[in-house]
């Protein structure tokens, strides 16, 4: 009789997983509030102030601008730090595809640096081979709310010049070597779309330690206005990216709860990891500094196909779900997305979007092409959520399906 679900046996787990979002009668009552008061938007109203000086607490940093998306947050500080059109700026390509498309919509060209194979994030020797003199900013992405090696990032942008602009999207609470992340570079980008660890089913927000950054991220957001000038009175260009009181009320209410949450994730996550080290070919990847936290937005695992009897990623998945354990195989690498593609007319979505031109056939970050190819996946942030059995039964179908690949190979 077969033992693995994928095969016909009985999965290791059976139940639902916590649902996410979570929200209960904190996030109503805000919500009435906002309706009630007529004031909905946020120049209208004092609901998004006071979110954004609670989220600037929670990163520990001064200032804080929130706004319409985590997409808007980042072409908001890109303008915000001086990157201006012709400019380039550096990014890793194990992301989503917002890192790339803000830097596109700002008018500068993205510029790619592989990922480190310890952290999948930035890899800072990468980073320094990449800078040029048209080099303005370098965007670290703290993905999965893993930190990036910032100390090293940080050191070779001050030597060379260049701002940092923190993607934090996915790390709403994570630290590196004892500093929430956010406030370590320039400015921090942060999202709150549905599925992110702080949730308001969209938003975003800049922090930052610099007045003047704020000053002009603020100002980029509100329409290119200055706080100490006339309502009619633009004098830079920016757009209207500001959230809404409703969005800010419910972020609001989120954060009531989101500490119990990060470290009930943090305490699994470190179970997990413990719970897989004895399994070959299968690993956590690590998070530099000491005193780092991961905010486990994803859980980022290394896959070693050889320790599974050659099984590929995409079939030990389909194995993994039909066991109860949905995970995913993550991002291809984004120099390789559609958008980037040539058609026929030798031009592609982004270059006829943009005007100019993004050749990255010859791009080569070997690093991010192994963990796409195949020697990754994902395990989603509400799993853990769940109880130290959920980890067991993770880690127990994972050697359930090394023990009897023969099945499904």
């Amino acid at each position: 009789m077969a033992k693995l679900a994928l095969a016909g046996g009985t999965p290791v787990r059976t139940g639902p997983w916590p649902e996410w979002p979570v929200w209960d009668a904190e996030e109503e009552r805000r919500l009435l509030e906002v309706l009630r008061s007529g004031a909905w938007g946020k120049i209208y109203g004092g609901v998004s102030e006071e979110f954004e000086r609670a989220f600037a607490q929670l990163q520990a940093c001064d200032y804080c601008v929130a706004v319409s998306t985590g997409t808007s947050a980042l072409r908001c500080a890109l303008r915000a730090v001086g990157v201006e059109a012709g400019d380039e700026v550096i990014i890793p390509p194990y992301t989503f595809m917002a890192t790339a498309t803000s830097v596109i919509d700002v008018a500068a060209t993205p510029v790619w640096a592989d990922i480190h194979p310890d952290t999948w994030t930035l890899d800072p020797d990468a980073l320094e081979a990449a800078i040029t003199s048209r080099t303005r900013a370098v965007i670290p992405v703290h993905v999965a709310g893993n930190p990036c090696m910032m100390d090293e990032i940080i050191e070779v942008a001050e030597r060379h010049g260049i701002a940092v602009v923190e993607d934090a999207a996915q790390a709403h609470g994570a630290i590196y070597s004892g500093t929430p992340v956010g406030g370590l570079g320039d400015a921090g980008c942060f999202s709150f779309q549905a599925s992110k660890n702080l949730s308001g089913g969209e938003g975003g927000a800049i922090t930052t330690n610099d007045r003047l950054v704020a000053e002009r991220a603020w100002s980029v957001h509100n329409c290119g206005r200055c706080r100490d000038k006339g309502w009619y009175e633009h004098p830079i260009m920016g757009s209207n990216e500001r959230i809404t009181e409703f969005q800010s009320a419910v972020l609001l209410a989120q954060l009531t709860r989101f500490g119990d949450q990060f470290e009930a994730r943090l305490r699994n996550a470190a179970l997990l990891t413990d719970l897989l080290e004895p399994i070959e070919g299968i690993s956590g990847a690590k998070v530099p500094g000491e005193g780092s936290r991961s905010a486990v937005h994803l859980y980022l695992a290394n896959y070693d196909s050889r320790a599974f009897g050659g099984l590929p990623r995409e079939r030990f998945l389909e194995a993994l779900a039909a066991e109860g354990i949905p995970a995913a195989s993550g991002y291809v690498p984004l120099y390789k997305a559609e958008m980037f593609d040539r058609g026929t007319d030798g031009r592609s979505c982004a270059e006829r979007y943009s005007g100019r031109t993004f050749d990255f056939s010859n791009v080569s970050c070997p690093e991010c092409e192994r963990v796409c190819a195949g020697g990754g996946f994902w395990i989603y942030q509400k799993h853990f959520l769940g109880t130290e059995t959920d980890m067991s039964l993770i880690a127990e179908a994972i050697r359930k399906i090394q023990d009897n690949v023969s099945e499904i190979r």
